[in-house]
């Protein structure tokens, strides 16, 4: 198993790239900052980029010091080689860690 950490920024980015077939078993988004934020989440295929048509999260509700579990209850998301998850939020101070295994 490993873990990636990245900032999150209003503009977004990729937070995780799958390399081969793997499973994300944890991801939490932790808002740090002073303010309350709202943040938007994608699973993208490999080729694609984010849109409404690959959007988990809208408009999220990250309070100030709160951290939001998106993978809980031993659920998994299997993503395909260059599969990816991009993050954006109202705000700089959100910070995304992600867990997953090579299956």
């Amino acid at each position: 198993m490993s873990i990636t950490t990245a900032s999150v920024t209003t503009v977004g980015n990729v937070v995780y790239t799958s390399s081969g077939s793997t499973a994300v078993t944890w991801l939490t988004l932790n808002n740090w900052g002073p303010a309350n934020v709202t943040a938007n989440l994608y699973v993208v295929p490999n080729g694609s980029s984010s849109s409404t048509s690959n959007q988990v999260y809208y408009a999220l509700l990250l309070q100030s010091g709160d951290t939001y579990q998106i993978n809980s209850g031993g659920e998994k998301l299997v993503l395909s080689n260059g599969d990816f998850i991009q993050v954006n939020s109202t705000a700089n101070t959100v910070t995304a860690v992600t867990s997953y295994i090579a299956v």
